[in-house]
């Protein structure tokens, strides 16, 4: 990625695979530059090949620390209400496959109440996101089927409403049900429109799906 302009390289590595406008709007424009880091070390890179094995634990989020507005409300002393909070989802619009994505999207993980970490003058501080409550949508690793093809994963980052507690999902809304079944066909905009969330980043990465047995 650019080292000038990061944000308008998200823009041209989504355009790239397709994710826009497949999945997001030709008008997006990214605010909030973040990363997805697994528990063996792999790291989503915007559009990096990936494999199975690399993406089976639930991974961490890290905000690049570009004029978050909830590190700035840590760093002026505001109190945690007036803090902004974050919805992060994950989707595989390519199910079954690219080429025929009759369950469109596949929804595999969709965590919200993240906050940014506190800005420090510690070099050893953690980037990693805060979690305030279990995940609406418990992780569900990528399983693609044998030879559907190259998958995109993308993960999808949301301003939440302010709030003291942070977007809190109704326990009968569908971003509870967690069954293969339930999963599949969400429209990530569409709950985001619902709950009053704004789009402000994106990553994502890809696998190949193994040959057929």
């Amino acid at each position: 990625m650019s080292t000038l302009d990061p944000l308008s390289s998200v823009v041209t590595s989504l355009e790239r695979e397709g994710i826009i406008p497949d999945v997001l709007p030709e008008t997006f424009s990214p605010s909030v530059l973040f990363s997805i880091n697994y528990p063996n070390g792999t790291e989503v890179m915007f559009g990096n090949e990936l494999t199975v094995q690399d993406t089976l634990d639930e991974p961490t989020i890290n905000f690049v620390p570009m004029n978050l507005p909830s590190a700035q409300a840590h760093s002026s002393g505001q109190s945690v209400a007036d803090e902004v909070s974050y919805t992060l989802a994950m989707l595989d619009p390519d199910a079954p496959s690219r080429a025929e994505p009759l369950y469109k999207s596949f929804r595999h993980w969709v965590v919200t109440g993240l906050r940014s970490p506190p800005l420090t003058s510690s070099n050893t501080s953690s980037s990693a996101a805060l979690s305030t409550r279990p995940a609406t949508t418990p992780y569900r690793p990528p399983g693609p089927r044998p030879s559907s093809g190259i998958h995109r994963y993308i993960f999808l980052l949301f301003g939440e409403p302010p709030s003291a507690q942070g977007l809190v999902v109704p326990p009968e809304a569908p971003e509870h049900d967690v069954t293969l079944e339930e999963r599949r066909n969400w429209d990530a905009l569409a709950f985001a429109e619902r709950y009053g969330l704004k789009l402000v980043g994106a990553n994502y990465f890809l696998i190949r799906a193994s040959a057929s047995d």
